[in-house]
C-alpha cells in the first residue's frame, strides 16, 4: 500500500509539474506580448520554484536502496564536554524534529536521558514517513558546534561535539535472525523529561548484542512488554544497518573513495562565533543562514550528500572551519 501511494504521488507530481511548466511559459508569452513586466516576473519566480522542486524529485527518485523508503530511528549522543555538549545534542535533536515535522513526517520519542545541567546525554526518536531513512541516512556522523558559551561566565568560545546515528526501521520484507543467547537484557527505571516524551516507571528495557556490542534502549511505554518488543525491533534495525554499512564501506574501499564517519571525524561544522557559517565537510556546501539550519532547514545539505553519492566523485577536499 505504501509503495502504491508513493508511485501515485510521483505520477501526480509529474503531471502537475508538466502543467505548471506549460502554464508559466504561456504567462511569460502573454506578458511579453502585452509588455506586462509584473506578470513576467511572477511567472519567472514560479519557474525558479518549480526548478527547485524538480531537482528534489529527481534526487528522490534515486532513493532506491533496500531500506531507503522505510521509517528510521535517529539517535543523538553528546560528546565529551559535559553541559556544553549536552546542550548541543539537544539543539541537534530539535533541528531534526523540526525538519521532520516540516516535511510531514511523524516523530515518536523512544528514549531520552537528560543532561546533568542542561540538554540531553542521549535521545532516540523514530521518524515515520516515506523515504525517511533515504533522506536522513546522510546525517550519520559527528557534528561540531563553535559558539560563545551561554554557560561560561567569561563568555569564552567553546567547541562542542555530538554524534548522530540513523538506521532504518526493519519491516517484514527484511529478515534479520538473532540468537536470543547472544543478547543480554537489562530492565531499569525510565528516566528523562516524562510527559510527552517518556515515562518514569520500572519499565525501561536495554538490550546488548554481545557479539557486536550494539546496545539499544527503549522507555517510551509504561508497559515493559511493549518496550521489550520495540527494543528488539530497534536491535534488528541496527544490525541490518551495520551490515549495510559494512557492504558500503567495502565497496567504497575498493573504489578508493571511502568516507570515515566515525567519532572524531566530523561531517559538518556549525560556527556561530566569530562569524556565522554551517559547512559540510564532505560536499563543501556552506551557508551563513545558521538560524535557518538549526531550525530544520537541511534540504540543501541532504540533497548535496545524496547527489554526491549518486553521481560519483569522492568527497571534495575542503578546509575545515574554525
Amino acid at each position: 500500500m505504501r509503495e502504491r501511494d508513493a508511485l501515485d504521488d510521483q505520477l501526480k507530481a509529474i503531471s502537475r509539474i508538466e502543467q505548471e511548466l506549460e502554464d508559466q511559459l504561456t504567462l511569460i508569452e502573454l506578458g511579453e506580448g502585452e509588455k506586462d513586466d509584473k506578470t513576467i516576473s511572477e511567472a519567472e519566480a514560479a519557474l525558479r520554484r518549480l526548478k527547485v522542486e524538480v531537482a528534489r524529485r529527481e534526487l528522490e527518485a534515486l532513493l532506491s536502496g533496500e531500506a531507503d523508503a522505510n521509517d528510521c530511528y535517529l539517535e543523538v549522543h553528546a560528546g565529551a564536554g559535559g553541559t556544553e555538549s549536552q546542550d548541543w545534542a539537544n539543539m541537534l535533536m530539535r533541528m531534526y524534529v523540526r525538519w521532520a515535522e516540516a516535511h510531514g513526517y511523524k516523530v515518536e520519542w523512544i528514549e531520552e536521558t537528560e543532561g546533568e545541567g542542561a540538554g540531553i546525554k542521549s535521545a532516540t526518536v523514530v521518524i515515520k514517513g516515506h523515504n525517511a531513512y533515504g533522506w536522513l541516512k546522510s546525517e550519520n556522523g559527528v557534528h561540531r558546534l563553535v559558539r560563545i558559551s551561554p554557560f561560561d561566565a567569561n563568555a569564552r568560545r567553546h567547541t562542542s561535539f555530538a554524534s548522530v546515528t540513523v538506521y532504518p526501521v526493519v519491516d517484514d520484507r527484511i529478515k534479520i535472525d538473532i540468537k536470543e543467547n547472544d543478547v543480554r537484557t537489562d530492565v531499569m527505571r525510565s528516566g528523562g523529561a516524562g510527559g510527552q516524551h517518556v515515562n518514569k516507571t520500572e519499565s525501561a528495557v536495554r538490550l546488548t548484542h554481545i557479539p557486536t556490542n550494539i546496545v539499544v534502549k527503549c522507555q517510551s511505554d509504561r508497559s515493559q512488554h511493549r518496550n521489550r518488543a520495540m527494543a528488539w525491533d530497534m536491535l534488528r534495525a541496527k544490525l541490518f544497518e551495520a551490515e549495510m554499512k559494512k557492504r558500503e564501506e567495502k565497496a567504497a574501499a575498493e573504489q578508493a573513495a571511502k568516507t570515515d564517519i566515525g567519532w572524531g571525524h566530523q561531517i559538518r561544522s556549525y560556527v556561530l562565533q566569530p562569524y556565522q557559517m554551517v559547512k559540510d565537510l564532505r560536499t563543501g556546501l556552506s551557508t551563513s543562514n545558521t538560524a535557518g539550519v538549526l531550525d530544520g532547514d537541511l534540504d540543501e545539505f541532504m540533497q548535496a550528500a545524496l547527489a554526491q553519492k549518486a553521481f560519483g566523485g569522492g568527497p571534495e577536499q575542503v578546509e575545515d572551519v574554525e
